[in-house]
């Protein structure tokens, strides 16, 4: 198979789009498809690590190159227009002139700014259509649609894309890298003994607001363990790194900053304690059974947040709110706590999302043929 993926990364937008394509492209690439990404040149763009991960780029200049009406991009009823740099229009022109010379049996498409116009012009020039979504909020011309988040409907999208579009709605699709199940029963044996040495902080791979630094100072006065440590982890695009060093030098307990990681799940399983973004990490931690304080960065963030509470699979708590209380208490250092939320949060994900994933675009190509 050829597949070629539509997808962003940016200050603004993130890394969590790419990387989880990435995860996709990676399964699908082992079973011998050979996989292709167009992104635009945005700031913050992880271009390089999608090469070095040994796909193809096909990258698209900045919007500000185009001689086009810049009002295009806003007069879009999207809420996130802004994010694809270019007006649907322009884009969609610019990734046809791309895949039809590559003629792939599927397109890929993960960006909150594109939706059925754009694929509707992008059909013509490929076999099939996929959609990475979870926000549900606008319609889609797709032949199937992934949406990872626990607790997830497939009536969610019932007026949002055609009939015979294929939803895969709900955790067990979520598009894990396979360490994540490699490390897990390793990650959930660990836990029977419900203490706190090793607190793990993720805000994502970019924290463009730099809430990390306003995690370390909110925990100074909090119920850590005098012998525990911190790690930080950050991307290598994240803007606050130096900042959130220099705070990581005056806190009371061990902290050591580390960027651009290889070895999340290890870190994961090697934790006793997260604190990180209600975003596609929240399903890294269930999967290793990591009991965690999920912070809300975006409006988006707030169905994720709300279900894994109700599962007694996390802790949530609202940016404004992170001065205001004590970030960890003695409740939530409780082994009981930490146990249940283990539990409950293990029972949610098993890891085997992006083999499901991987196996249905290879049938689904493979019956077409």
């Amino acid at each position: 198979m050829k597949i070629v993926f539509r997808v962003d990364a940016s200050i603004q937008i993130g890394s969590g789009h790419v990387m989880r394509c990435l995860t996709l492209a990676d399964a699908l690439n082992q079973k011998g498809a050979d996989c292709y990404f167009i992104c635009r040149e945005h700031t913050g763009n992880l271009i390089t690590a999608i090469k070095e991960r040994g796909h193809e780029v096909y990258p698209l200049p900045l919007y500000e190159q185009h001689q086009n009406n810049e009002q295009d991009i806003f007069d879009s009823k999207l809420d996130h227009a802004a994010w694809l740099g270019a007006s649907q229009e322009v884009d969609a022109d610019l990734s046809i002139s791309i895949i039809r010379l590559l003629k792939p049996d599927w397109v890929i498409v993960d960006h909150y700014a594109i939706d059925s116009h754009w694929e509707k012009k992008l059909r013509p020039y490929c076999n099939h259509m996929m959609v990475i979504d979870d926000l549900a909020d606008r319609c889609h011309d797709c032949d199937l649609l992934l949406d990872q988040t626990f607790g997830r409907e497939a009536k969610d999208y019932e007026s949002l894309v055609a009939s015979q579009t294929q939803l895969l709605c709900g955790a067990k699709f979520a598009l894990l890298r396979p360490e994540f199940e490699q490390w897990r029963e390793y990650s959930l044996n660990r836990r029977k003994g419900g203490k706190i040495e090793h607190l793990l902080i993720n805000l994502g791979g970019v924290d463009q607001d730099n809430i990390t630094t306003q995690i370390l100072k909110s925990l100074i006065n909090s119920s850590l363990p005098e012998k525990a440590r911190i790690t930080v982890v950050m991307g290598s695009t994240a803007p606050w790194i130096l900042n959130v060093k220099h705070q990581a030098e005056v806190m009371p307990w061990k902290t050591d900053v580390k960027v651009g990681v290889n070895n999340m799940a290890e870190l994961m399983a090697n934790s006793d304690l997260a604190i990180g973004a209600a975003g596609a990490t929240s399903w890294e931690r269930c999967c290793l059974g990591l009991p965690s304080i999920m912070v809300i960065l975006a409006e988006n963030q707030m169905l994720i947040g709300r279900e894994l509470v109700n599962a007694k699979a996390a802790t949530v708590i609202e940016i404004d709110d992170l001065e205001k209380s004590q970030l960890i208490n003695e409740d939530i250092i409780s082994s009981a706590f930490l146990l249940r939320q283990s539990l409950f949060g293990s029972k949610i994900i098993d890891g085997m999302g992006v083999m499901r994933v991987s196996n249905i675009l290879g049938m689904r190509a493979y019956y077409a043929d």
